[in-house]
């Protein structure tokens, strides 16, 4: 099963406790940073004392100079909910990456990715009337994904001729896509938390981290040897103090462009989550009592994982 929603909900901790009081639950983090070892701070990691107490996955599990993709995710995800199975206990996913999350419930099947092929796609796309004809190729190489697809969308439409172009394949045959909610094979709990209190929670939680350290922490990891991925270096909080310690960027302003990138992603979370109509919604107040409840239902209940 899986607890949901936007970061600083307070989710994690509240699983975590739920997790330790039953003493056969297992994490699974879905938290396309906190795979990244000697990232701790603006990654809100458990602790130490935390992964002692409860058995964490897909924490530290990756090397900073090393890239995470959602296929090496669910792939790893996949491996942590076998040996949690095999070890008779129950996995509990937690977290907030919404297609890492989308893509183990619903075991999707990730498209490859041709980057040049993208960039030539994107280049195209900015003349005048090449979307229309873009589209209009899609048609013809895939109508069934045409059909899903808005016309206007030049996003999606240059991913759908990238897969297709590149794998020989049409796009719609790797799936149904992220708007089909096949039937639920995972309950999913999602914590739901007024706006202006998550907003609260992000000042504090920003202002902690510098006071904890953070700006030590990401200058360690800017002298690392093996440097720092692609994927890495987006880590909220780390792309703003690297700006200010590789290109002398004003210190108080990335602490505020950290706030504003950390507010956004709070309520692109927000509505990920709320489109999946099978999320139930509660409020912090009664999601330990929901999960435990839940937990003990899973637990009466012989898993089946084919």
């Amino acid at each position: 099963m899986a607890v949901v929603g936007a970061t600083a909900s307070g989710k994690s901790g509240l699983a975590f406790d739920v997790a330790r009081q039953r003493g056969d639950v297992e994490i699974i983090s879905v938290d396309s940073m906190a795979v990244y070892r000697e990232m701790d701070l603006a990654t809100a990691k458990p602790t130490l004392a935390e992964r002692a107490a409860v058995p964490h996955h897909l924490v530290d599990v990756l090397d900073p100079s090393e890239e995470c993709s959602v296929a090496l995710f669910r792939e790893m995800a996949e491996g942590a909910i076998d040996s949690i199975a095999a070890a008779s206990h129950l996995a509990l996913l937690v977290g907030g990456t919404g297609l890492y999350h989308r893509a183990v419930i619903d075991r999707l099947t990730i498209p490859p990715q041709f980057p040049e092929l993208r960039r030539q796609l994107d280049e195209e796309l900015v003349d005048d009337g090449a979307l229309e004809l873009a589209f209009a190729k899609l048609v013809a190489l895939d109508p069934v994904a045409a059909r899903r697809i808005e016309p206007t969308n030049a996003r999606r439409v240059a991913r759908a001729l990238e897969v297709t172009l590149g794998t020989g394949e049409p796009f719609s045959s790797f799936g149904p896509g992220l708007e089909a909610y096949p039937e639920a094979s995972v309950l999913q709990i999602g914590v739901e938390v007024d706006l202006e209190v998550i907003d609260s929670a992000i000042e504090r939680r920003v202002a902690g981290w510098m006071d904890e350290g953070l700006f030590e922490e990401v200058r360690a990891l800017a002298g690392r040897p093996a440097g720092m991925s692609r994927t890495a270096r987006q880590a909220i909080g780390y792309r703003e103090l690297l700006g200010v310690i590789e290109e002398g960027d004003d210190l108080v302003r990335a602490l505020e462009v950290t706030r504003q990138r950390t507010r956004a992603l709070a309520r692109r979370q927000r509505s990920w989550f709320r489109r999946d109509p099978r999320v139930r919604w509660v409020g912090p107040d009664e999601l330990e009592a929901e999960l435990t409840s839940a937990l003990e239902r899973l637990a009466e209940t012989p898993q089946v994982r084919d």
